[in-house]
């Protein structure tokens, strides 16, 4: 009969190697799981000495706490859902300039808190998905960028106490919170600064179905009658914020054959697309025609010439979106927040 083969013993290093479970670095600290716990976490319920002790143990052996068990044992959640809704015939990119200094300002203001995010997309025709994101404990709260068609739609989700805030435009009969710039204002803004300029035959770029272009057209629109102007239909020219979108309608434009001496466009990637269509055609910007933009994103100062643009509060937004949520969870009222401050920045595009 051959012998039978000894299984070998397992080396102090090998076992070192092994996933540490918390209750190894409580036998090795010489402490209780729950103190482990609380020592990790910093509770000042534990003196310094023991969380030291502790967290040298841990950091000796690469232990650190899996923060989803934890919030599942205490009922907390410290995710923060970003989710950005999308339409699939204008389907913006995370790569959007836009997006990026958003979602960036909200990152910041979600670590500034102990806080975590987590960023997804939903169709914009299936807003209601974002409830289950929450009751399936994926997140504790949601932070919407964007209102898109979907105000109806939002105020069904705020009567069923899903908690969550959008970055948008202030709505009649609005149930849910919104945050964001004074759009009508900068419309006015970016107005009266081309009736400045002389300028009195423009174009408007823009979905003026969507509730903050809307709402930067018309306060365009008060501003060039106020300064003696007007914007007929022809002159509106609906467009999506894709820069494809915006290039098409531009070489349209040219095609009309319209006299224009200026133009405001409602992102400042469509401004920046409508200005490379004028260059093409020989069109020089700001000689022959006047472009301004809006959200002032950080390439606007260095693109050429400097783009003229309406400064969205985007630092100012995150920080204001995420304490809105964070109260809203914690069962306080926030449904009528404060427009946040909106101005123009004048640059040589103009």
């Amino acid at each position: 009969m051959p012998p039978k083969k000894s299984t070998p013993k397992k080396t102090a290093p090998a076992k070192a190697r092994q996933k540490m479970q918390m209750a190894d670095i409580a036998r090795l600290s010489g402490v209780s799981k729950s103190t482990v716990s609380r020592a990790l976490a910093g509770s000042a319920l534990i003196s310094e000495e023991t969380r030291e002790r502790v967290r040298e143990v841990a950091s000796r052996f690469k232990y650190t706490i899996n923060r989803m068990a934890v919030e599942l044992r205490s009922g907390t959640n410290r995710t923060i859902a970003v989710v950005v809704p999308y339409e699939d015939h204008c389907r913006q990119t995370f790569a959007d300039p836009f997006f990026h200094a958003m979602i960036g300002s909200l990152a910041d203001a979600l670590t500034e808190r102990g806080l975590e995010m987590l960023l997804t997309r939903v169709p914009a025709d299936h807003i209601d998905s974002i409830a289950a994101i929450v009751d399936g404990g994926r997140a504790a709260g949601v932070i919407l960028i964007g209102q898109w068609r979907q105000h109806e739609a939002l105020n069904e989700l705020a009567a069923r106490s899903v908690p969550f805030v959008v970055w948008g435009a202030h709505l009649p009969g609005q149930q849910y919170c919104s945050i964001g710039g004074d759009n009508r204002l900068g419309g006015r803004l970016a107005g009266e600064h081309l009736v400045a300029k002389g300028r009195t035959q423009a174009i408007f770029l823009g979905d003026r179905e969507l509730p903050e272009v809307a709402l930067r057209l018309k306060g365009f629109t008060e501003a060039l009658k106020a300064g003696g102007a007007s914007l007929g239909a022809r002159r509106i020219k609906a467009t999506s914020f894709l820069p494809d979108s915006g290039r098409e309608v531009m070489q349209a434009v040219m095609k009309e054959g319209h006299a224009i001496d200026a133009i405001f466009a409602s992102s400042d990637l469509l401004a920046m697309t409508a200005v490379g269509v004028l260059h093409e055609h020989g069109i020089s910007v700001p000689g022959d025609v006047s472009v301004v933009g809006y959200d002032d994103v950080g390439i606007s100062a260095h693109f050429n010439p400097p783009l003229t643009t309406v400064r969205q509060p985007i630092h100012a937004g995150g920080v204001a979106l995420v304490d809105a949520l964070t109260r809203l969870i914690a069962g306080e009222a926030v449904a009528d927040e404060p427009m946040l401050p909106t101005e123009l920045v004048a640059r040589a595009s103009s």
